[in-house]
């Protein structure tokens, strides 16, 4: 735990100006790509991006696994549902997940003032949502579904509400995906297992904990024949509580 620590305070800085670099780097890019190549320039700007962003966990000794055994369907809506337990969450599942179009449900002041992921949130399609104004939240979650049954984008959620800083889940707030589920019958709701992306931050912002392995799982895609919203999203919380546990 101490050389963890130790090679984090000597780590830490390098990353986050790399981290910070890219960022700084990809947001005339991305302006330029949705310019010239509209929706789908825009979106290989940002999967690139999000490749280099993930490679800067690297820095830190942070290994990141993707794990996905299900044949998802393509040119069909899918809602990704995850645990949430840090901001490393959010890159690895834009690049790991690239192929699926998924936007995310973000909460509206990460629109202002980051280069490149305000510029992403803003125009790539996210629902960016006030916690709150309840009207307006919904408002967006109801455009978003929108978009997904008009593009077949899918979404991804962290239905937790904020982060879980200790790995314990906290329990779903049904709500948005609720929403969408009822907009978007037939999509298909995927959870997603988050593991040791907290162990990043046990710290706090600095140091970084060096040498952690984060794991990302895709689990068994809920069958919602014969259930209600509420009850497709319970058992998608079920699958990941006991994974994790």
């Amino acid at each position: 735990m101490i050389v963890k620590k130790l090679l984090g305070y000597i780590l830490s800085p390098l990353h986050y100006l790399m981290f910070g670099l890219f960022l700084v780097i990809f947001h005339p890019i991305q302006w330029l790509s949705l310019k010239i190549g509209g929706y789908a320039g825009h979106k290989l700007c940002v999967d690139i991006m999000n490749f280099f962003l993930v490679g800067t966990y690297y820095i830190i000794g942070c290994r990141v696994q993707f794990k996905n055994e299900y044949d998802l369907p393509l040119g069909r809506s899918l809602i990704f549902v995850a645990n949430h337990q840090s901001m490393y969450d959010v890159s690895p599942m834009i690049w790991f997940l690239r192929k699926y179009h998924v936007k995310f449900v973000s909460k509206i002041e990460l629109t202002k003032g980051i280069p490149s992921i305000s510029f992403n949130l803003k125009y790539g399609g996210a629902a960016n949502i006030d916690r709150k104004d309840p009207k307006q939240s919904i408002s967006e979650i109801l455009k978003l579904a929108k978009r997904m049954k008009e593009n077949n984008w899918s979404a991804a959620i962290f239905p937790e509400g904020t982060r879980s800083k200790d790995g314990i889940m906290k329990p779903f707030i049904l709500g948005g995906v609720t929403t969408i589920l009822k907009r978007v019958p037939n999509a298909i709701v995927v959870p997603i297992a988050i593991q040791n992306s907290w162990k990043l931050t046990r710290y706090g912002k600095y140091p970084l904990s060096f040498g952690e392995h984060m794991k990302l799982t895709v689990l068994k895609p809920v069958d919602a024949t014969g259930l209600s919203p509420d009850e497709v999203i319970q058992q998608a919380e079920k699958q990941i509580r006991e994974f994790i546990a």
